[in-house]
């Protein structure tokens, strides 16, 4: 190992004798960079080198190269103003021995990390940046090894037609790139980007050579200015021409027409063949046909609409029990960029109800609560848009816009109960979103129907109608009465009968709140969560605390003292409530009172007698007794540790607190 080291190092000699001739080094720096590099050779020829050795291997050599040719810049800067042009550095070994090195780890990685993509793809762009050569011997190499990964065939490809300027052998990477991953959208779409690409190249060439006009690329604002010029030529009629002399310009502008039409032409013809090919390997795909239909609208070619209507045609026929595609096709009708750009309220009003036509002929379709979920979606983002520069973000400027939408939205609500396809999720956004409006009253009845009806068995609806019922009441009179109280906690009695407590763990705060000055049902509570504690005792950590610190402020701490003692109490008691009865008990010990040591020396006893190989309990009780006790209780508990734990490891801290 020692002489392949030696024998690497050796071979740069002439690269440093020019470096430090060139005056770029100094001897004392050449010498730090030999050190340097024998050591990361030396990691990298032991027998399991790591990825993260060549890679810190090549960011030192990278950030070498980027002082060398730093300083190179100076030094040539410094002879040019001492008019010494005949000292002009030329170019010598040390130029390019810094990006061959790079280079040669690059490809020791990769040999040795075949599999590594991100790997693969540093080298590549490396390459790339360096303009080196290797990226042709690269290329291939990767792609013998990784003919599935698309993304290499897409890079291959794009650096053959922008930096290599070879249409023809991107063209045939694309092709191999599909018969070995056909299930690529990727690969497919930015194969119809690439040849059209390629198409507007030739046309915009055979611009600038004046023999024809314009772009592939659609603008918006010339089709506007196209349009609006078609409708008033009438203004651009030269002064004393007759419309009779206008035949002779109508045959120039049709001839001129066939040759821009060559291009669109082909241009369809390839969109239409990729499409099929495209169609024909993935024909469940919907996104696929999505795209295809972006880069139709973002072209200009010939009978654009004619391939928009065939490519919706077969969509609306192969996805026609699809929700997710109906949901689309409804939004493509009001979102679409290019449709409503500059259009006016009354015609965004008219592209509404086409998209409402089609939700609606959805239903009859596809009855799903998945299809009704979208809908809901689309009202709701016409009634609150989320973005101010939304094309709909104008149709809710008066309040009576407002309402007419909202009320469609209560009218699909209502539809999707009628139909049974109401779920719970849907039936949480019914009833939130008459919670959002203020009316408290319709909420609170539509929660109860629901609650009551075929939802139920939904855990989430039934703590929802709790909480309305709880501000129900407490909006409806200041003071409350027996029946009130009563009617509540009967209710909440039914949810909490159905409900483990770590998922109604918002619910039990909110009634310890409700009922927090209610002594007789607040006892009830507490004997209920004690129950409930018996069988899930992981999940009362935070409603314990509550409990306690509750009664703490409102009865003081001898009555929170017997509370926490009957959750102690209870069967296999967690370790975290052992934990925060400690921290109760150690802030009163920490202020001078002598019942809290005592009884937070009590819990801990306790606690280990459960948890007696937990490192972190003998820690605490050990800072507790260096902070308020004495140094004997503090080794007792020490030594304690000692012979208890199995893991005596974590003992080395406590000596030092």
């Amino acid at each position: 190992m020692a002489d392949v080291v030696q024998y690497r190092l050796e071979r740069m000699v002439d690269e440093l004798d020019d470096l430090e001739r060139k005056g770029l080094f100094t001897r004392r720096e050449i010498a730090e960079i030999v050190k340097k590099r024998r050591n990361f050779e030396y990691r990298l020829k032991r027998p399991s080198p790591l990825k993260q050795d060549f890679l810190a291997y090549i960011d030192y050599e990278k950030q070498l190269d980027s002082l060398r040719r730093l300083r190179k810049k100076s030094v040539s800067r410094d002879l040019k103003e001492k008019g010494e042009k005949k000292k002009r550095m030329k170019k010598s070994s040390s130029d390019v021995a810094g990006v061959l090195r790079i280079l040669g780890i690059y490809r020791l990685a990769t040999m040795r990390f075949k599999g590594d993509i991100d790997l693969w793809f540093r080298y590549l762009e490396f390459c790339r940046e360096s303009g080196h050569g290797r990226m042709k011997t690269v290329l291939p190499q990767v792609l013998r090894f990784h003919p599935k990964v698309p993304g290499l065939w897409i890079y291959a490809a794009a650096w053959e037609f922008d930096s290599n300027l070879n249409v023809a052998a991107a063209r045939a990477l694309m092709q191999n790139g599909l018969r070995a991953c056909p299930n690529s959208e990727d690969l497919w779409v930015e194969y119809l980007r690439m040849e059209l690409t390629y198409l507007n190249k030739l046309k915009a060439r055979k611009a600038a050579l004046g023999e024809d006009s314009g772009t592939l690329v659609r603008d918006q604002g010339d089709a506007d200015e196209k349009q609006w010029r078609d409708e008033n030529k009438d203004l651009f009629t030269p002064l004393g021409e007759e419309k009779e002399n206008a035949d002779g310009s109508d045959v120039q502008e049709g001839d001129s027409e066939k040759k821009v039409d060559a291009f669109r032409e082909q241009g369809s013809i390839i969109l239409r063949t990729i499409y099929d090919g495209a169609v024909e390997a993935l024909p469940t795909s919907i996104s696929l046909r999505k795209r295809f239909l972006e880069v139709l609208d973002e072209t200009d070619l010939a009978h654009s609409e004619k391939l928009r209507k065939e490519i919706l045609d077969s969509m609306k026929r192969d996805f026609a029990k699809e929700a997710q595609y109906w949901d689309w096709l409804a939004r493509l009708q009001l979102f679409d960029l290019k449709k409503t750009k500059k259009m006016g309220k009354e015609d965004i009003l008219c592209q509404l109800n086409k998209a409402v036509e089609i939700y609606e002929e959805a239903l009859e379709s596809v009855p799903s609560a998945k299809m009704f979920s979208f809908y809901t979606k689309f009202w709701v983002d016409v009634i609150a848009p989320e973005s101010e520069d939304s094309q709909v973000s104008g149709l809710t400027n008066t309040s009576d816009d407002v309402v007419k939408f909202t009320s469609r939205l209560f009218m699909v609500f209502e539809k999707a109960e009628s139909m049974g396809c109401i779920t719970e999720d849907l039936a949480l956004q019914y009833i939130s979103f008459y919670l959002q409006l203020g009316r408290l009253k319709e909420a609170r009845k539509l929660a109860e129907k629901l609650s009551n009806g075929k939802l139920s068995c939904a855990v989430n609806i039934w703590v929802l109608r709790v909480s309305i019922e709880m501000k129900w009441v407490a909006r409806k009179s200041a003071s409350l009465s027996k029946d009130d109280l009563r009617s509540v906690y009967e209710l909440l009695q039914t949810v909490l009968s159905k409900v483990a407590i770590s998922e109604a763990e918002s619910l039990w705060h909110m009634a310890i709140k409700f009922f927090s000055s209610q002594k007789k049902y607040f006892e009830k509570l507490v004997e209920t969560f004690l129950v409930f504690l018996a069988r899930d005792t992981e999940g009362g950590l935070s409603l314990s605390t509550a409990i306690v610190n509750c009664i703490l402020q409102k009865d003081g701490i001898q009555r929170a003292r017997e509370v926490y003692k009957r959750f102690i109490a209870s069967p296999h008691p967690s370790l975290a409530i052992y934990r925060n009865c400690i921290e109760l008990e150690s802030n009163l010990a920490f202020v001078g009172d002598k019942d809290g040591l005592a009884n937070a020396r009590k819990l801990y006893e306790s606690a280990l007698m459960t948890y007696s190989q937990d490192v972190g309990l003998w820690r605490d009780y050990y800072s507790m007794e260096i902070k308020v006790g004495t140094s004997e209780t503090a080794n007792s508990v020490y030594w304690r540790a000692r012979k208890t734990l199995k893991d005596t490891t974590g003992l080395i801290a406590m000596q030092d607190l």
